[in-house]
């Protein structure tokens, strides 16, 4: 990944639901896995086209994104 590459992403960073984020990729599975809270304590999951939103209630608390290499530019 390039700098600016990155520097791309930082206005979808600051728009998150939280001031941290935690941020795990598995190369083997090719799942990326992001939560907006520790833990999640998530009660509710819905997913779509590859992406599992996890809730508490209805707080967004974290994602999971199958095949998200295929989401390279």
């Amino acid at each position: 990944m390039t700098e600016m590459n990155f520097l791309r992403s930082v206005p979808y960073l600051l728009s998150v639901p939280s001031k941290k984020i935690w941020v795990d990729y598995d190369d083997e599975a090719d799942v990326l896995y992001v939560s907006f809270h520790k833990p999640q304590q998530a009660n509710d999951s819905i997913m779509e086209d590859n992406i599992i939103r996890h809730y508490r209630d209805k707080m967004l608390v974290g994602m999971t994104i199958l095949g998200a290499s295929r989401l390279k530019e």
